[in-house]
């Protein structure tokens, strides 16, 4: 059995024939309608490096062909004339810009979609062991983990010996000496900012030295009884490296040896097929997972320095991820999540205030009993443990943001009992699929499937917070709408609030058509080979949400943010809002009976939309405005030679932007990477707010959470709703710890999970960069002025800047 599910059914074929109705997105027609232009500048700079493709021309509406096409493809029928129809509204949805879907959709999706892994196509996952975990990542999945006491069942300490083996003829094996310098560098070597030309000869030497001392150069040179495993090259190569040790420490392997050999691994800068061509990182870089998997974690686990099983998978986990944040385009996302009952919670809060440990967001589970007991407890053990834990996550999340609290109890599939119906299976089946079986694992995979069912916490989150999944794995195909971009005539054309009624009912129809077939994009996308595809049929998930709700509320509604936390002066914003949850979660009823499928456990969500935003210059997700006028910091894979120009393996857009003038950073912090800022006058700057418009700095706390939660019961719903990810950055210039701890104690309990971020001044955060940053005006505009790029100046006019600040020019 592989991992696909087309034809699996839960109602006769007969019956799906007589529940099949007309497809919906009538309201788009069928007859091509013209693209929407991008946003100039950041939109179409995110578009040239994550969806165009050359065949593309750099037109929206050829990217809306080719994924309307792949996923019509996915139908476990030949698709009829019915489903034409349904495909033609698909892409006139997309091609406006009504449905975004999601950006892994918009890159990857086209008629070859069925033959191709549903990992591609999913934006966040779970998983329960390392080698799962890495496999999503390198997929571009971004992955939850939970690290309570009750799912480790892996001594790292008694993991087999590794011995790492790179063929001394394979062309990354270093031979000159810039390629040891850059060994010395990326392996951590060398002091912070040691150049090409500081880079000294007994500095040469002892990175020769250590790389004699920690790889085996002859194969030969293995003792007998050695385990030899060729890494093949592939994603599912990697992972099944990592499977064979992870399993073997589970089975008690120590006192044996492996011997992995990586030698078969594509180089550095060769073109990753099924990624658009975008560079391998080349085998040293998985060799350098293995090698701080042995002397970070094994050597200590076995001198007895790092007994916690839980901390033994966080380091492991954390060293894959390092690989895949260099690895590609794509960093590496990653949650991880406790319990707040674990012994061991304390330590994992001071995970990211001890250092190094940085490649995932980290938060508390926490229940009704939790937020009871810090309220009204009294002197008994747990409830000096949960003020213990308050207390310490407070004072570090003050510090550095996390972790952050998640209300177990309220997430759907834990509050439903949903997550405590997964069947326990002992074959692996839980992980399959056509292009990955697990075989090393099974017996790994049946003991952590006992131990969650029996566990408090059965379900977690994706890395963003948005979806619930269950912890043993599964996946959520997550898709946006933006109801301004529905809007059937020219958004200049539009005057906020006063629509005709002709207009009106066509604009919202088509934001109610948007929710509709995209339920069934998602629902299709569902049917892809998977590897949890177990899961995917016990619970057919998705998520939709809306994206440039800001917008839309003023340009359909004339209603500011003000206006809408006013219930009953924003009644109709809200009405409509439940009218589409309702649509979206009946249409997603009827699919799945059409279908043969079960009945979706979850169907709304917002999330955070950050691509497919950007594409339009649209506020993000549930997302007030962070700024007004800013710089956009967008990472590209490349760096300078000595002789100062781009590397050959460096991203080509680079030195296309460096020609045009952008602003250019090359990261220190990660290696192989640099920064390039675009000027960003948002859409909504651009919409006539004026003085009305709120950014996220300017709402108070109180006013965030109640947006959240207005959100919560009219689009997330009281059943078969995910949840909303939403960052509220607490300003400490405003607010001391004790007023922060005040405002969690008294608003988290409220909402199924919110990232509360303490934030200070750009400048003294102590990053390298921020993905976002502010500038006044005037440099704003200097900024602007220097670039050579006349699609941005046309987009960001600095009359319309001027205007937005109050300044307008006669």
């Amino acid at each position: 059995m592989d991992g696909s599910i087309a034809g699996v059914v839960v109602a006769s074929s007969a019956a799906r024939r007589a529940s099949r109705r007309p497809p919906p997105g009538a309201s788009f027609g069928e007859a091509p309608l013209p693209p929407r232009p991008l946003d100039p500048g950041m939109g179409l700079a995110v578009a040239r490096r994550t969806v165009f493709r050359p065949e593309d021309g750099e037109c929206f509406g050829r990217v809306a062909d080719r994924v309307a096409a792949g996923n019509i493809a996915l139908l476990p029928r030949v698709p009829d004339a019915a489903d034409r129809i349904e495909q033609a509204r698909l892409r006139n949805a997309i091609a406006t810009g009504a449905l975004l879907t999601s950006g892994r959709h918009l890159q990857h999706g086209d008629p070859t979609q069925p033959g191709r892994n549903m990992e591609v196509f999913t934006n966040c996952a779970t998983a329960i062991a390392s080698f799962a975990k890495f496999y999503l990542l390198l997929n571009g999945s971004g992955v939850g983990r939970s690290y309570d006491d009750a799912l480790m069942a892996v001594d790292w300490a008694e993991a087999p010996d590794l011995l790492l083996h790179l063929d001394p003829a394979h062309p990354d094996w270093p031979r000159a000496r810039a390629d040891w310098h850059r060994i010395g560098v990326e392996f951590g070597l060398l002091p912070w900012g040691t150049t090409l030309d500081s880079f000294d000869a007994a500095q040469e030497a002892a990175v020769r030295a250590f790389f004699a001392r920690e790889f085996l150069a002859d194969p030969a040179a293995a003792p007998a009884g050695v385990l030899r495993h060729a890494v093949a090259d592939s994603r599912e190569g990697w992972a099944k490296a990592v499977e064979l040790v992870e399993s073997l420490a589970f089975a008690g392997a120590r006192g044996r040896a492996v011997l992995l050999d990586f030698s078969a691994i594509r180089p550095r800068g060769a073109p990753i097929g099924g990624m658009q061509g975008r560079p391998a990182s080349g085998p040293l870089s998985l060799l350098r997972a293995f090698l701080n998997i042995r002397r970070a974690v094994i050597e200590p686990a076995r001198a007895g320095a790092l007994p916690e099983l839980w901390e033994q998978a966080l380091l492991v986990d954390h060293h894959l991820s390092v690989e895949v944040q260099v690895g590609g385009a794509r960093r590496a996302a990653r949650m991880a999540t406790k319990s707040w009952r674990d012994p061991g919670v304390l330590r994992f809060i001071r995970a990211k205030e001890a250092g190094g440990l940085w490649t995932a967001n980290n938060s508390v589970m926490v229940d009704a009993e939790f937020w009871h007991r810090l309220r009204d407890g009294g002197g008994d053990p747990l409830s000096r443990h949960a003020r213990a834990v308050f207390e310490e996550a407070t004072r570090c999340a003050y510090v550095n943001g996390e972790p952050g609290f998640i209300n177990a109890d309220k997430l759907e599939d834990h509050r439903t009992g949903a997550a405590r119906r997964k069947p326990v299976h002992t074959d692996g089946r839980d992980i399959r699929s056509a292009r990955y079986q697990v075989d090393h694992a099974a017996a790994l995979l049946a003991e952590l499937s006992r131990r969650a069912a029996r566990a408090d916490y059965p379900a977690t989150t994706n890395p963003c917070g948005e979806i619930v999944l269950h912890v043993t794995g599964g996946y959520c195909v997550i898709g946006d709408f933006a109801p301004l971009l529905a809007c059937p005539v020219p958004l200049e054309e539009v005057t906020p609030g006063r629509l005709d009624d002709a207009t009106a009912a066509l604009w919202d129809a088509r934001v109610e058509d948007s929710v509709r077939l995209g339920v069934r994009f998602l629902m299709r996308a569902n049917l892809m080979d998977a590897l949890y595809a177990e899961e995917v049929r016990r619970t057919n998930r998705m998520g939709i949400g809306p994206t440039g709700l800001h917008e839309w509320a003023w340009l359909r509604f004339g209603l500011a943010f003000d206006d809408l936390l006013d219930e009953a002066r924003s009644a109709p914003f809200w009405a409509m809002l439940a009218r589409l949850s309702e649509a979206a979660k009946e249409e997603g009823d009827a699919y799945a009976a059409e279908l043969g499928l079960a009945r979706p456990l979850t169907v709304t969500t917002i999330k955070p939309a950050g691509t497919t935003s950007k594409l339009f210059g649209l506020t993000e997700g549930a997302h007030l405005p962070a700024r007004r006028q800013y710089l956009r910091w967008v990472q590209f894979r490349g760096t300078r030679g000595p002789d100062g120009d781009w590397t050959p393996d460096s991203d080509p857009l680079l030195a296309e932007y460096e020609r045009r003038g952008y602003p250019i950073r090359t990261l220190r912090s990660f290696p192989g990477m640099s920064a390039v800022g675009f000027p960003t006058l948002p859409l909504i700057q651009r919409l006539g707010l004026g003085e009305r418009l709120v950014t996220a700095p300017e709402a108070t706390p109180e006013q965030h959470y109640r947006w959240l939660m207005l959100l919560e019961r009219h689009w997330i719903g009281a059943e078969r709703g995910n949840q909303i990810s939403y960052t509220l950055k607490v300003f400490t210039d405003r607010h001391d710890l004790d007023a922060f701890r005040a405002i969690v104690r008294t608003h988290q309990p409220a909402v199924r999970c919110c990232a509360v971020l303490p934030t200070r001044p750009d400048d003294v955060l102590g990053y390298e960069y921020l993905p976002e940053e502010e500038l006044p005006a005037d440099r704003f505009a200097a900024t602007v002025a220097a670039i050579r790029d006349p699609a941005l100046h046309e987009a960001v006019d600095l009359a319309t800047l001027q205007c937005a600040s109050g300044v307008c020019p006669i």
